[in-house]
């Protein structure tokens, strides 16, 4: 039992500093945020952040976190995620960039307004089309150049429609988004593809503001098992 209320403490003091409301945190840079996550356990705390707060679960999320080594190794990784971040934003049309930790996570949503930019689909299609091919094509210059990270990708619709098939649509569009990427030679290893559907939304379905936002393609990038062990060394010899 005092193992039970010790893991529970434990995850709940790890909750309370990551949470991005907390003086605290807001005064970190990235790189100390990824530092102090994974010092204070990312892997539970990303599944508790990515698989238990209902409806609004939030996978990638939960998968960069999750994936954090804490520490000084992760303040190195931080620092080299800050880097591709700051690129994805400047050079890729449409994407809509955040920090997490040790990661980065990238959402391509339908605009409010009905425009398009980004990765996009037509409705009910799965086909890559030519302007998301120029973000895709963008992505991949900057995956290239940072091959040590694993990429996830998922699929996410409005909940318009019936559910089996928004799960089916945003499965092939996740996939189709796989496929390009794989096809422009980034080495499948590096590449986890899933799909939720309707079921985890940004925001309420209540208007088409944000049904646009919750249909969405995104991406979730991690450092793979070579960068860790450079992080590693790199932070042994500092």
């Amino acid at each position: 039992m005092k193992q039970v209320l010790k893991n529970y403490a434990f995850i709940i003091g790890g909750l309370a500093i990551f949470c991005t409301g907390c003086d605290t945190t807001k005064k970190m840079s990235n790189s100390q945020k990824g530092a102090v996550i994974g010092a204070t356990g990312g892997a539970v705390i990303g599944g508790v952040v990515g698989n238990n707060v209902g409806k609004k679960s939030n996978t990638v999320l939960g998968a960069i976190i999750g994936a954090a080594v804490g520490g000084v190794a992760g303040g190195v990784i931080g620092r080299k995620m800050d880097k591709q971040a700051e690129a994805i934003k400047n050079e890729v049309p449409g994407a809509e960039v955040t920090r997490v930790g040790e990661g980065i996570n990238v959402t391509f949503a339908d605009n409010p307004d009905g425009s398009k930019g980004g990765v996009f689909f037509a409705t009910n299609m799965s086909n890559i089309n030519a302007n998301s091919k120029l973000a895709l094509d963008k992505l991949v210059q900057i995956f290239n150049s940072y091959p040590e990270t694993n990429i996830l990708i998922e699929g996410h619709t409005d909940d318009v429609g019936d559910a089996s098939y928004n799960e089916s649509l945003s499965q092939k569009r996740a996939a189709s988004v796989g496929d390009y990427l794989r096809a422009a030679n980034i080495a499948p290893s590096r590449l986890t593809i899933k799909w939720y559907g309707e079921t985890q939304p940004k925001v309420e379905n209540d208007n088409d503001a944000n049904r646009a936002a919750n249909r969405r393609v995104e991406f979730g990038i991690t450092a793979n098992d070579k960068l860790k062990e450079q992080a590693a060394s790199e932070a042994a010899s500092q």
